[in-house]
């Protein structure tokens, strides 16, 4: 069915659909099924340039280093599905994530060492602390309780008439240590207040629409 992968090709890259012109690297492939695990799943076509182009994979070996990616390269393992099609004469791979339910889902970069991605966009951004940290606390199922101290309360003063915050920028106003300002942002974004939003070389925390009403009543000086 080659009008089905025109179909997704005409799409472009977005949230849930990356191209990849080839397999080179497995920890790369790795990397991008990572992405698609810890946020909303989505495919992978193999064989298609950035352009949206058919190049076709250029041996069997790719298919094979896509089995090894998902088995070596990704903890958690992640159960992938991969299909492949003839289109223009050329063959596809079609690499199909399902979203996880062990996240963080974490690859391993060049230098072995373990990092989570996620995607945003057409996009992959290593994953903060932050949202490791919500990850975790979500597949563990502990309920979160916010004490809404000092802290607390500079942060939504600071949202109340700023567009949005970084880590570094809580931690100035606030004066407290890197890991006391994660734990406030991930119980934030837990109980459904904040937004997480990546940005180029940036990560940027934004009140969720709609969450003000959280805080009717309270003292914010």
């Amino acid at each position: 069915m080659p009008d089905y992968i025109k179909k997704l090709i005409a799409e472009g890259e977005h949230q849930m659909l990356d191209f990849k012109f080839e397999v080179s690297d497995s920890r790369k492939i790795a990397r991008a099924m990572v992405a698609f695990a810890n946020t909303d799943g989505g495919r992978l076509l193999i064989g298609v340039k950035d352009n949206g182009s058919i190049a076709g994979v250029r041996t069997e070996e790719e298919f094979y280093m896509v089995e090894g990616a998902s088995r070596l390269y990704c903890k958690p393992e992640i159960g992938i599905k991969i299909r492949q099609w003839n289109v223009e004469g050329k063959t596809i791979l079609e690499v199909i994530v399902q979203p996880g339910g062990e996240k963080p889902y974490r690859a391993m970069d060049e230098k072995g060492r373990w990092r989570a991605y996620l995607r945003q966009r057409d996009e992959n951004f290593q994953a903060s602390r932050v949202s490791c940290l919500v990850w975790e606390r979500e597949k563990s199922g502990a309920g979160t309780f916010l004490n809404f101290g000092h802290a607390e309360r500079l942060l939504l003063k600071h949202l109340g008439s700023h567009p949005w915050i970084t880590l570094a920028g809580f931690r100035r106003i606030a004066g407290i240590t890197r890991e006391r300002a994660e734990d406030i942002l991930a119980n934030f974004i837990m109980l459904k207040i904040l937004d997480t939003e990546y940005i180029e070389q940036d990560i940027i925390y934004r009140l969720r629409p709609g969450s003000e009403k959280v805080f009717e009543g309270l003292d914010r000086s």
